[in-house]
Protein backbone atom coordinates (compact mmCIF):
# COMPACT_ATOMS: atom_id res chain seq x y z
CA UNK A 1 0.00 0.00 0.00
CA UNK A 2 1.92 2.99 -1.26
CA UNK A 3 1.64 6.30 0.54
CA UNK A 4 1.40 9.37 -1.67
CA UNK A 5 1.73 12.88 -0.26
CA UNK A 6 -0.97 15.00 -1.84
CA UNK A 7 0.86 18.21 -1.02
CA UNK A 8 3.93 19.12 0.96
CA UNK A 9 4.76 22.22 3.00
CA UNK A 10 8.29 23.68 3.17
CA UNK A 11 8.93 21.97 6.51
CA UNK A 12 8.06 18.57 5.03
CA UNK A 13 4.55 18.56 6.47
CA UNK A 14 1.54 17.76 4.39
CA UNK A 15 -1.35 15.33 4.07
CA UNK A 16 -0.72 11.66 3.43
CA UNK A 17 -3.08 9.87 1.07
CA UNK A 18 -3.11 6.12 0.67
CA UNK A 19 -5.55 3.43 -0.25
CA UNK A 20 -6.11 0.51 2.10
CA UNK A 21 -8.20 -1.60 -0.24
CA UNK A 22 -11.23 0.58 -0.89
CA UNK A 23 -10.62 2.83 2.14
CA UNK A 24 -8.87 6.17 1.55
CA UNK A 25 -6.67 7.10 4.51
CA UNK A 26 -6.05 10.84 4.92
CA UNK A 27 -3.36 11.68 7.46
CA UNK A 28 -2.40 15.13 8.72
CA UNK A 29 1.39 15.31 8.76
CA UNK A 30 2.58 18.24 10.78
CA UNK A 31 3.19 16.49 14.10
CA UNK A 32 5.87 18.86 15.42
CA UNK A 33 3.25 21.64 15.44
CA UNK A 34 0.41 19.49 16.77
CA UNK A 35 -0.93 19.39 13.20
CA UNK A 36 -1.82 23.06 13.49
CA UNK A 37 -3.51 24.21 10.32
CA UNK A 38 -1.27 26.57 8.39
CA UNK A 39 -1.82 27.60 4.77
CA UNK A 40 0.11 24.64 3.33
CA UNK A 41 -1.74 22.08 5.43
CA UNK A 42 -5.14 23.59 4.63
CA UNK A 43 -4.34 23.53 0.92
CA UNK A 44 -3.06 19.95 1.11
CA UNK A 45 -6.13 18.74 2.97
CA UNK A 46 -8.56 20.31 0.53
CA UNK A 47 -6.67 18.70 -2.37
CA UNK A 48 -6.83 15.32 -0.63
CA UNK A 49 -10.57 15.61 0.01
CA UNK A 50 -11.18 16.53 -3.61
CA UNK A 51 -9.07 13.56 -4.65
CA UNK A 52 -11.32 11.28 -2.59
CA UNK A 53 -14.40 12.77 -4.24
CA UNK A 54 -12.95 12.03 -7.67
CA UNK A 55 -11.95 8.43 -6.94
CA UNK A 56 -14.83 6.04 -7.61
CA UNK A 57 -12.84 3.17 -6.06
CA UNK A 58 -13.05 4.78 -2.59
CA UNK A 59 -15.94 3.37 -0.54
CA UNK A 60 -15.01 4.80 2.88
CA UNK A 61 -12.57 7.31 4.38
CA UNK A 62 -10.38 7.33 7.48
CA UNK A 63 -9.23 10.76 8.67
CA UNK A 64 -6.32 10.61 11.09
CA UNK A 65 -3.08 12.38 12.02
CA UNK A 66 0.56 11.78 12.84
CA UNK A 67 2.00 12.48 16.29
CA UNK A 68 0.51 13.04 19.73
CA UNK A 69 -2.35 15.30 18.64
CA UNK A 70 -5.07 15.09 16.06
CA UNK A 71 -5.16 18.84 15.43
CA UNK A 72 -4.70 21.85 17.71
CA UNK A 73 -6.62 24.10 15.31
CA UNK A 74 -5.50 27.14 13.38
CA UNK A 75 -1.79 27.89 13.47
CA UNK A 76 -1.80 30.89 15.82
CA UNK A 77 1.70 31.96 14.82
CA UNK A 78 0.49 32.29 11.25
CA UNK A 79 -2.62 34.09 12.49
CA UNK A 80 -0.56 36.52 14.60
CA UNK A 81 1.54 37.38 11.55
CA UNK A 82 -1.63 38.02 9.55
CA UNK A 83 -2.99 40.32 12.27
CA UNK A 84 0.27 42.21 12.31
CA UNK A 85 0.52 42.50 8.55
CA UNK A 86 -3.09 43.16 7.51
CA UNK A 87 -5.73 43.00 10.29
CA UNK A 88 -8.54 43.85 7.87
CA UNK A 89 -8.03 40.66 5.87
CA UNK A 90 -6.70 38.35 8.58
CA UNK A 91 -9.98 36.43 8.65
CA UNK A 92 -10.35 36.08 4.89
CA UNK A 93 -9.13 32.48 5.26
CA UNK A 94 -12.43 31.56 6.98
CA UNK A 95 -14.46 32.23 3.82
CA UNK A 96 -11.73 31.45 1.31
CA UNK A 97 -10.14 28.32 2.82
CA UNK A 98 -11.96 26.87 5.83
CA UNK A 99 -15.46 27.13 4.40
CA UNK A 100 -14.61 25.31 1.14
CA UNK A 101 -12.74 22.65 3.12
CA UNK A 102 -15.64 21.96 5.48
CA UNK A 103 -18.11 22.02 2.59
CA UNK A 104 -15.99 19.51 0.67
CA UNK A 105 -15.76 17.17 3.65
CA UNK A 106 -19.51 17.32 4.28
CA UNK A 107 -20.22 16.70 0.60
CA UNK A 108 -18.33 13.40 0.49
CA UNK A 109 -20.83 10.64 -0.28
CA UNK A 110 -18.59 8.04 1.36
CA UNK A 111 -18.83 7.41 5.12
CA UNK A 112 -15.99 9.16 6.95
CA UNK A 113 -14.39 7.98 10.21
CA UNK A 114 -12.12 10.27 12.25
CA UNK A 115 -9.50 8.71 14.55
CA UNK A 116 -8.54 11.16 17.30
CA UNK A 117 -5.51 11.01 19.60
CA UNK A 118 -4.57 13.87 21.93
CA UNK A 119 -5.86 17.38 21.34
CA UNK A 120 -8.77 18.03 19.01
CA UNK A 121 -9.58 21.71 19.43
CA UNK A 122 -10.81 24.74 17.53
CA UNK A 123 -10.74 24.20 13.80
CA UNK A 124 -9.41 20.71 14.50
CA UNK A 125 -12.67 19.94 16.29
CA UNK A 126 -14.52 21.39 13.32
CA UNK A 127 -12.72 18.97 10.99
CA UNK A 128 -13.42 15.99 13.26
CA UNK A 129 -17.09 16.97 13.37
CA UNK A 130 -17.19 16.65 9.58
CA UNK A 131 -16.75 12.89 10.03
CA UNK A 132 -19.77 10.64 10.34
CA UNK A 133 -18.20 8.60 13.16
CA UNK A 134 -15.38 9.42 15.56
CA UNK A 135 -13.07 7.04 17.43
CA UNK A 136 -11.10 8.57 20.31
CA UNK A 137 -8.06 7.40 22.24
CA UNK A 138 -8.29 7.57 26.03
CA UNK A 139 -5.95 10.59 26.03
CA UNK A 140 -8.07 12.54 23.53
CA UNK A 141 -9.47 15.86 24.64
CA UNK A 142 -11.93 18.10 22.87
CA UNK A 143 -12.45 21.84 23.13
CA UNK A 144 -13.90 24.60 20.98
CA UNK A 145 -11.15 27.00 22.19
CA UNK A 146 -12.54 29.93 20.21
CA UNK A 147 -13.84 32.08 23.06
CA UNK A 148 -10.53 31.57 24.86
CA UNK A 149 -8.98 33.88 22.27
CA UNK A 150 -11.98 36.19 21.96
CA UNK A 151 -13.61 34.58 18.93
CA UNK A 152 -16.92 32.80 18.29
CA UNK A 153 -16.62 29.76 15.99
CA UNK A 154 -15.78 28.70 12.46
CA UNK A 155 -15.27 25.46 10.49
CA UNK A 156 -18.94 24.71 11.12
CA UNK A 157 -18.40 24.02 14.82
CA UNK A 158 -21.47 25.87 16.11
CA UNK A 159 -23.94 23.87 14.05
CA UNK A 160 -22.16 20.51 14.07
CA UNK A 161 -21.51 20.59 17.82
CA UNK A 162 -25.13 21.44 18.61
CA UNK A 163 -26.29 18.55 16.43
CA UNK A 164 -23.81 16.16 18.04
CA UNK A 165 -24.33 16.95 21.73
CA UNK A 166 -27.46 19.13 21.88
CA UNK A 167 -27.84 22.93 22.12
CA UNK A 168 -27.44 23.21 25.90
CA UNK A 169 -24.21 21.22 26.05
CA UNK A 170 -22.90 22.99 22.97
CA UNK A 171 -23.56 26.35 24.63
CA UNK A 172 -21.59 25.31 27.72
CA UNK A 173 -18.70 23.98 25.65
CA UNK A 174 -18.54 27.16 23.58
CA UNK A 175 -19.36 29.90 26.10
CA UNK A 176 -17.38 28.45 29.00
CA UNK A 177 -14.66 26.96 26.79
CA UNK A 178 -15.17 23.68 28.65
CA UNK A 179 -13.03 20.70 27.74
CA UNK A 180 -14.14 17.12 27.36
CA UNK A 181 -11.96 14.09 27.91
CA UNK A 182 -12.58 11.02 25.77
CA UNK A 183 -15.01 9.31 28.13
CA UNK A 184 -17.06 12.47 28.63
CA UNK A 185 -17.10 12.95 24.85
CA UNK A 186 -18.46 9.42 24.49
CA UNK A 187 -21.19 10.10 27.07
CA UNK A 188 -22.10 13.31 25.26
CA UNK A 189 -22.38 11.44 21.97
CA UNK A 190 -19.46 13.30 20.43
CA UNK A 191 -17.47 10.11 19.81
CA UNK A 192 -18.63 6.64 18.82
CA UNK A 193 -16.00 4.61 20.65
CA UNK A 194 -13.07 5.08 23.08
CA UNK A 195 -9.97 2.91 22.70
CA UNK A 196 -6.53 2.70 24.37
CA UNK A 197 -3.92 5.30 23.45
CA UNK A 198 -2.20 4.50 20.18
CA UNK A 199 -5.10 2.39 18.93
CA UNK A 200 -7.42 5.03 17.47
CA UNK A 201 -6.11 4.76 13.90
CA UNK A 202 -6.30 0.96 13.86
CA UNK A 203 -9.80 0.97 15.34
CA UNK A 204 -10.86 3.69 12.94
CA UNK A 205 -9.49 1.74 9.99
CA UNK A 206 -11.36 -1.39 11.08
CA UNK A 207 -14.55 0.64 11.28
CA UNK A 208 -13.89 2.24 7.87
CA UNK A 209 -13.27 -1.20 6.34
CA UNK A 210 -16.56 -2.41 7.77
CA UNK A 211 -18.36 0.55 6.23
CA UNK A 212 -16.56 0.04 2.91
CA UNK A 213 -18.01 -3.45 2.75
CA UNK A 214 -21.52 -2.19 3.34
CA UNK A 215 -24.25 -0.64 1.17
CA UNK A 216 -22.40 2.52 0.22
CA UNK A 217 -25.18 3.78 -2.05
CA UNK A 218 -27.51 3.62 0.94
CA UNK A 219 -24.89 5.31 3.13
CA UNK A 220 -24.71 8.23 0.69
CA UNK A 221 -28.48 8.64 0.85
CA UNK A 222 -28.43 8.43 4.67
CA UNK A 223 -25.79 11.17 4.80
CA UNK A 224 -27.86 13.38 2.50
CA UNK A 225 -30.98 12.87 4.64
CA UNK A 226 -29.14 13.68 7.85
CA UNK A 227 -27.77 16.91 6.34
CA UNK A 228 -31.35 18.15 5.99
CA UNK A 229 -32.69 16.75 9.26
CA UNK A 230 -32.36 20.07 11.13
CA UNK A 231 -33.98 22.25 8.49
CA UNK A 232 -36.64 20.10 6.83
CA UNK A 233 -40.17 19.98 8.19
CA UNK A 234 -42.00 16.66 8.48
CA UNK A 235 -43.59 16.85 5.02
CA UNK A 236 -40.28 17.73 3.37
CA UNK A 237 -38.44 14.98 5.23
CA UNK A 238 -41.04 12.40 4.24
CA UNK A 239 -40.67 13.40 0.61
CA UNK A 240 -36.89 13.23 0.80
CA UNK A 241 -37.02 9.79 2.40
CA UNK A 242 -39.48 8.52 -0.19
CA UNK A 243 -37.28 9.78 -3.03
CA UNK A 244 -34.21 8.16 -1.49
CA UNK A 245 -35.99 4.82 -1.11
CA UNK A 246 -37.16 4.97 -4.73
CA UNK A 247 -33.62 5.62 -5.95
CA UNK A 248 -32.17 2.84 -3.81
CA UNK A 249 -34.97 0.49 -4.82
CA UNK A 250 -33.66 0.63 -8.36
CA UNK A 251 -30.13 -0.46 -7.34
CA UNK A 252 -28.76 -3.93 -7.79
CA UNK A 253 -27.51 -3.72 -4.19
CA UNK A 254 -31.08 -3.63 -2.91
CA UNK A 255 -32.43 -6.32 -5.20
CA UNK A 256 -29.51 -8.64 -4.48
CA UNK A 257 -29.78 -8.04 -0.73
CA UNK A 258 -33.48 -8.96 -0.76
CA UNK A 259 -32.71 -12.15 -2.68
CA UNK A 260 -29.90 -12.97 -0.24
CA UNK A 261 -32.14 -12.35 2.76
CA UNK A 262 -34.86 -14.64 1.42
CA UNK A 263 -32.27 -17.32 0.68
CA UNK A 264 -30.74 -17.02 4.13
CA UNK A 265 -27.47 -15.72 2.70
CA UNK A 266 -25.35 -12.72 3.59
CA UNK A 267 -25.61 -9.93 1.00
CA UNK A 268 -22.65 -8.51 -0.88
CA UNK A 269 -22.80 -4.81 -1.75
CA UNK A 270 -21.17 -3.09 -4.73
CA UNK A 271 -22.44 0.46 -4.40
CA UNK A 272 -24.81 0.43 -7.37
Amino acid sequence: MAVTATDTAPDGAGVGYRLDGDVAVLELRRPAAGNALDAALRTALLAAVRRVRGDEAVRAVLFTAQGRHFCVGQDLKEHARALEHDPASAFAIVREEYNPLVSALHALPQPVVAAVEGACVGAGLGLALCADLRVAAESARFSTAFTGIGLAADTGVSGALARAVGPSRAAALMLLDERLDAEAARRYGLVHRVVPDGAAAAEGLALARRLAGGPTAAYAEVKALLRHADTADVADMLQREAAAQERLGRTEDHRAAVRAFLAGDRPTFHGH
